[in-house]
């Protein structure tokens, strides 16, 4: 016996509560008080690590013990028993049998009677993998339990900003109002045209909280111990844009651990998420949503310009295709600012000038959006019809190929299931080798897992042309909104228009003069317009 520390090690898991009061912490204490009082141990402590898993050594209770023991205060370990040390039968045997033995620390594991002062304890490996079998079988159960519940549409995770627990259904979600209004605000500022950085920068001025303030301030704990409580940060808004459960969704397995001793979180494919629809009161709307997805696929950077110009990320050369950047000073007046295209000014021999003023832009384009404001309301049937008569004629042909190629699939596919049928049928009875019905039956599965990826491609693209007529209703939505339009604003602009597209400028007349293409969203229309620099400035001289 020495002066020395005798560290009284006590562990508990998520998974050792389940098997009642034998392995609680208080029972542990019980235990080495007892045992180290009985064989004569001194100057007891207690290091704890209450809810952790032994597949892991990165525990506040054992890293302080750790601590002691590298300053060589501690000259014994106690234990219950080896699975209180730890699970991971490769570093509990480093510890017992090298780290341990270089401090000169006993240790022992009072019921798998391990004394490292007194044996060899040659059985010490063998117990060490059982307990790490235990651990792999337990982790092998959850992730089962987990995947059950994540197929049945159950959330897996627990509610994201915006929305909280239900006091009567643990698995349903409600909506949060106090948060859900800054949700909402965050969308309604990304259709406007502001970035996430700028985003954050405009929440963070007006003191509203954090995500994980707002969650403490309501005694939760959202988990994310290191976030900053008064700065909200642009990985922050993006990943509140992306996600679909503020439209009313259930996403699970958006996340998986590489391994039940590795805990380090990895993002799985898309593809592999499992999504289940209106499962909650949504936030925001699918348009509101839909537009930010498609807004946030050109991501900008933020400009250092306080306001957002409407046109930003939305004009594109004719020519080349690329986007017109805006070029905007503080040397440079309202009627200077413009778009040129970006291909051109990088190289001048890739690209043609393709340069228009943002003033000659802006009175062209809310020219042409009151004008089909008025005839929507005019004329609503007739706009309707005409809008999807367009996008008919644009699909028709490709919508009948696919048709006619999704039909010839399924009939491939049972023509398949016949063929392979009557070949099980010929190899059982004989008349043809177990060689040949391999090689013939591998081809023919190859074959119907081909045509069954084609089916599922082709599907999804008629449901989607097939949509158009929903599209235009949304549109009409949309329009209805608006009595007149006096300002251009990127709300606006969003909302009505995918593109707009500037042609080459044509000096042919004498004066220079070019076509402009405004492509309006869901493909009901495309309007074009003549823009002359000289006619404008003769309006602006006039007034």
């Amino acid at each position: 016996m020495t002066d020395k520390i005798t560290a009284l090690y006590c562990r508990l898991s998520q998974d050792d509560m389940l098997q009642g009061e034998s392995n609680s912490i208080t029972n542990q204490k019980a235990i080495l008080k007892k045992y180290a009082e009985d064989n004569g141990f001194s100057n007891t402590v207690f290091y704890v690590d209450d809810g952790v898993s032994g597949t892991t050594f990165e525990r506040d209770g054992f890293k302080a013990m750790m601590a002691d023991i590298e300053d060589g205060k501690v000259g014994t370990v106690i234990t219950k028993d080896l699975s209180r040390l730890g699970r991971d039968y490769l570093k509990t045997g480093e510890y017992i049998e090298i780290i341990f033995p270089d401090y000169d620390v006993r240790y022992i594991a009072i019921n798998d009677n391990v004394d490292t002062f007194k044996s060899e304890n040659e059985l010490l490996a063998f117990k060490n993998i059982f307990n790490d079998w235990y651990a792999r079988d337990t982790s092998k159960k959850i992730k089962a339990v987990f995947k059950a519940k994540g197929q049945s549409g159950k959330p897996l995770s627990v509610p994201i900003y915006g929305y909280k627990k239900s006091e009567a259904d643990k698995n349903l979600w409600l909506v949060d109002d106090e948060a859900a209004e800054v949700v909402r605000r965050i969308f309604k500022l990304c259709i406007e045209g502001y970035g996430p950085v700028q985003i954050a920068r405009i929440l963070t001025q007006e003191g509203i909280p954090t995500p994980t303030a707002y969650a403490l301030s309501q005694g939760r704990d959202n988990g994310h111990k290191n976030a900053k409580l008064h700065r909200w940060s642009g990985k922050t808004i993006s990943h509140i844009l992306d996600r679909p459960e503020y439209i009313g969704h259930t996403v699970n397995f958006r996340t998986h651990k590489k391994s039940y001793k590795n805990k380090k979180t990895v993002r799985n494919p898309q593809e592999e998420w499992l999504i289940f629809e209106n499962t909650h009161e949504p936030i925001v709307t699918q348009h509101e949503f839909d537009l930010v997805q498609e807004l946030r696929k050109n991501k900008r950077r933020p400009t250092k310009h306080e306001e957002v110009n409407p046109f930003s990320g939305m004009v594109y050369c004719a020519d080349c295709g690329k986007k017109m950047y805006l070029c905007r000073a503080t040397s440079l007046t309202a009627d200077q600012e413009h778009l040129k295209c970006s291909t051109y000014s990088s190289d001048k021999d890739a690209c043609s000038a393709h340069f228009i003023r943002t003033v000659v832009l802006n009175e062209i384009v809310l020219n042409e959006l009151n004008k089909l404001l008025a005839r929507v309301k005019e004329h609503e049937e007739e706009f309707v019809q005409a809008a999807m008569d367009n996008s008919v004629q644009k699909q028709s042909s490709e919508l009948t190929k696919a048709k006619k190629a999704l039909k010839q699939a399924e009939k491939r596919i049972i023509e398949l299931d016949r063929l392979f049928t009557r070949l099980y049928e010929d190899n059982v009875s004989g008349k043809i080798s177990d060689e040949r019905f391999t090689v013939m039956s591998s081809g023919y599965e190859d074959e119907q897992k081909k045509l069954k990826a084609s089916v599922t491609e082709l599907t999804a693209y008629i449901e989607t042309a097939e949509q158009k007529s929903a599209d235009v209703t949304a549109f009409i939505s949309v329009v209805q909104k608006y009595e007149r339009i006096t300002e251009l604003i990127p709300e606006i602009m969003h909302e009505l228009i995918e593109k707009i597209v500037v042609h080459a400028p044509d000096k042919s007349s004498g004066h220079r003069t070019q076509q402009i293409e405004i492509h309006y969203r869901f493909n009901v229309a495309v309007t074009t317009a003549v823009a002359d620099s000289m006619k404008y400035d003769k309006k602006r001289k006039v007034a």
